[in-house]
């Protein structure tokens, strides 16, 4: 059976393929591939600099040649690689190979062909590699998708900043809100959860086999190698990485700042599972109707359903990124004593954790778009609503004095089908100030709604 979207085994690369072509170029074997061989690259050119007799400086087009070897990396290239695998069984010799292959009929680079992947250890290359991929993916997919997310909202909440809606807590009728103020909630929280996914920095380490320049220090015992491979970790591209160095490792980097990471991506996933199971709930309450598209079936069976599935389909993706995400916070920062291969395996899962994380934003911005105010519905609940006036009515009672003041709206409300009417008696019969029996008579639910247009406005 050939390999294509009806034969994949995930859905990733199967059915919601189409929606995930930004994240594969960085995230697949090719994307590793691909920032393996960057890595290599950066690492020899800055070897040419070190000042080494035996490996001088490289000459501008040797340069320019493995800058281009980096920027025009294939899939024919990765192909080349996995070849050459077959033989060697290990990826990164495999990637060395490739390049020392590039080096035919030119005798500079066939001279100093023994500096490619020089003291280096596997993982110098693979950490590194993984944390290019990890900024890539997240400056490139995870925080676009969010930020488109949280432009939308604050739309919303700004359009529907004066719309009043009924609340509910506990499931049951409350205080009075608008809709743009419970947006202008999400769009507060998800701007905090995603400023603290951009602050986290990436780390990488290139110091050998066990943490320590062993291997380094074999070669060239008196030069500073921990300066140089900082210099290679921290130098903007192309020169360097333009990562953050870790100056302490074992054998692999310790991973702290990936779960760190993780879990703050989680974080900003956790509440978007709120909002769609809310958005969802809101569209059963009729408050939001969606819009039709033409040739659309909801029910194989019931014509006239319109099913909020954009809101379903990001809640159960959000919650796959989710299970995924946190293991991996939980497992790569252990290791046992200076190395083992369990995170090896699972570091190759990243993209598919970011994978059904960019899906879920992508079925949320479909829903969103998809939502049209129901104000009948809104105006309907509020109307038949009278109850929660119960709250300023006694916070006014308490004010002036009055005894009892929570008691006797408890007796009149709880439990029971209040009326304007009844309301209005009880106010008119209140020992207060007459301004505030009339202000008490002009509120209504839809009116009660406190300082909600304001702060959704404010975001």
């Amino acid at each position: 059976m050939s390999l294509s979207t009806i034969t994949a085994l995930s859905p990733l690369d199967g059915r919601y393929a189409a929606k995930l072509t930004a994240l594969r170029p960085i995230m697949s074997e090719h994307g590793y591939m691909h920032r393996r061989v960057q890595v290599e690259v950066a690492w020899f050119i800055a070897l040419s600099d070190a000042g080494f007799d035996e490996f001088k400086p490289l000459s501008p087009g040797a340069r320019a040649y493995l800058q281009g070897l980096v920027k025009n990396f294939s899939e024919a290239d990765t192909a080349a690689i996995k070849e050459i695998e077959k033989t060697t069984n290990h990826d990164v010799k495999a990637v060395e190979y490739w390049i020392k292959s590039k080096f035919g009929g030119r005798p500079e680079l066939e001279k100093a062909a023994e500096f490619v992947h020089f003291a280096c250890t596997s993982e110098d290359i693979n950490n590194t590699s993984h944390a290019l991929q990890i900024r890539a993916g997240r400056d490139q997919v995870i925080v676009p998708g969010l930020d488109a997310i949280i432009t939308k909202l604050r739309e919303m909440a700004h359009q529907h900043a004066q719309v009043p809606m009924l609340s509910r807590t506990h499931g049951q009728t409350a205080s009075p809100t608008t809709v743009g103020k419970e947006l202008a909630n999400v769009v507060m929280r998800l701007q905090a959860a995603t400023a603290r996914i951009t602050t986290v920095k990436i780390l990488a380490k290139m110091n050998g086999a066990v943490g320590n320049y062993n291997a380094h220090l074999s070669a060239w015992p008196d030069f500073d190698w921990e300066a140089f491979s900082q210099k290679v970790v921290e130098t903007h591209e192309p020169q360097g990485l333009g990562l953050t160095f870790q100056p302490y490792s074992i054998q692999i980097e310790p991973h702290d700042y990936m779960a760190e990471l993780f879990d703050a991506i989680a974080r900003a996933n956790t509440i978007l599972i709120d909002l769609s199971r809310d958005i969802w709930g809101y569209v059963s309450l009729a408050y939001f109707k969606q819009k039709l598209k033409e040739g659309e079936i909801g029910s194989s069976t019931m014509p006239h359903k319109v099913n909020p599935i954009d809101f379903e389909n990001a809640e159960g993706n959000l919650g796959l990124a989710n299970a995924l995400l946190r293991h991996l916070a939980e497992k790569l920062p252990i290791s046992r004593w200076q190395r083992d291969l369990t995170d090896s395996t699972v570091l190759r899962n990243i993209g598919v954790a970011m994978g059904y994380a960019a899906l879920a934003y992508s079925s949320l911005m479909t829903g969103l778009n998809k939502l049209e105010l129901n104000q009948e519905a809104l105006n309907a609940d509020l109307d038949s609503s009278w109850e929660v006036l119960a709250e300023p009515i006694q916070t006014v009672m308490r004010r002036y004095g009055v005894p009892g003041a929570y008691e006797k709206l408890k007796e009149v409300t709880r439990g029971k089908s209040v009326t304007a009417e009844a309301l209005h008696a009880l106010i008119r019969s209140l020992d207060i100030p007459q301004a505030d029996k009339e202000r008490l008579l002009a509120l209504t639910p839809a009116s009660y709604i406190g300082m909600a247009t304001e702060l959704a406005r404010r975001v």
